[in-house]
């Protein structure tokens, strides 16, 4: 699928005067122009908010928010790292950004809500509960996501692989064992590892069962992918936005957990026992895990 630049690029020589300026601005601040409006657009290229929206839709986009949504997708994947420092230039104080942030991380959560496929979400849970081994893999700014998930995976199931070197060698080290009996969790949010993508493409040589939780389809790493669990992660900053993909892998660990109930009490109550005899916690604050437990339905 041609990329958007590609696409005005393209367009550029049979394009009016008026959308040669917004063209050109947006081949040369493409990062800047994805968070502009429509009428700041056609301020900083000297046309009108009307023509912006012509432009859009002659490149076969339904209005402006519709190309403006789009660019800002393909960017995610492109931008280094200093051009999304520059994202920070736009906050007016400290007190906007905050909120802007905030509201930002709202925005993912519900557009994940609205577009979650539950169909995929039962088949990651009944493919999970099946498989002999567990392997999880996330790097880079997905690594504490994959460390929270591999985590309460530790609780629920007694063979999970954590997959989180550094090095190439090492990594492929921990998943050669992996097998057609196994499942491999993938996750990657933009920019895309490429140690992630390499691993998902020879887990599924392999025969192994391949979950990818990342942003979006039609990417490197869901060419791999038997699941797709797909949460939102569109970035305001330099700081990646794991709100969204967060609670959709606490929504698939609390899933999972309604399936491994017993499993759960049990390793609860011997972790209680060593927490208690090496005082790890402040005794008298905690819960009893099985007063919990008792109150779900």
């Amino acid at each position: 699928m041609e990329s958007i630049i590609g696409l005005i690029e393209s367009r550029l020589p049979e394009m009016s005067k008026g959308h040669k300026a917004i063209a050109t601005y947006i081949l040369s601040d493409y990062d800047k122009a994805a968070y502009m409006t429509a009428a700041k657009l056609g301020e900083e290229t000297g046309v009108s908010e009307s023509t912006v929206v012509r432009f859009t839709m002659e490149l076969g986009f339904e209005g402006y928010p519709h190309f403006q949504n789009a660019l800002k997708e393909e960017l995610k994947s492109k931008l280094t790292s200093v051009q999304r420092l520059n994202y920070t230039e736009r906050f007016s104080d400290d007190a906007t950004a905050i909120r802007d942030i905030m509201r930002s991380d709202m925005e993912n959560l519900k557009d994940t809500i609205a577009e979650l496929d539950e169909a995929q979400m039962s088949e990651a849970v009944k493919q999970i509960l099946s498989a002999r081994k567990i392997y999880i893999m996330g790097l880079r700014s997905s690594s504490p996501l994959s460390s929270f998930m591999h985590f309460y995976m530790t609780l629920l199931f007694d063979d999970v692989i954590h997959i989180h070197s550094n090095s190439t060698n090492e990594v492929f080290e921990q998943i050669m064992p992996i097998t057609s009996d196994d499942v491999m969790i993938g996750i990657s949010f933009p920019r895309y590892s490429q140690r992630t993508i390499n691993s998902m493409e020879y887990a599924k040589k392999r025969g192994a069962r391949t979950i990818v939780i990342t942003d979006k389809d039609n990417t490197a790493i869901t060419e791999y992918a038997d699941i797709k669990l797909f949460a939102k992660s569109s970035m305001a900053s330099f700081v990646d936005s794991l709100a969204a993909p967060l609670s959709l892998i606490n929504a698939l660990l609390v899933t999972l957990g309604m399936h491994r109930r017993e499993h759960i009490i049990n390793s609860f109550e011997a972790l209680e026992t060593l927490w208690s005899q090496y005082r790890v916690y402040e005794v008298g604050r905690d819960r009893d895990i099985t007063d919990i437990m008792e109150e779900q339905p």
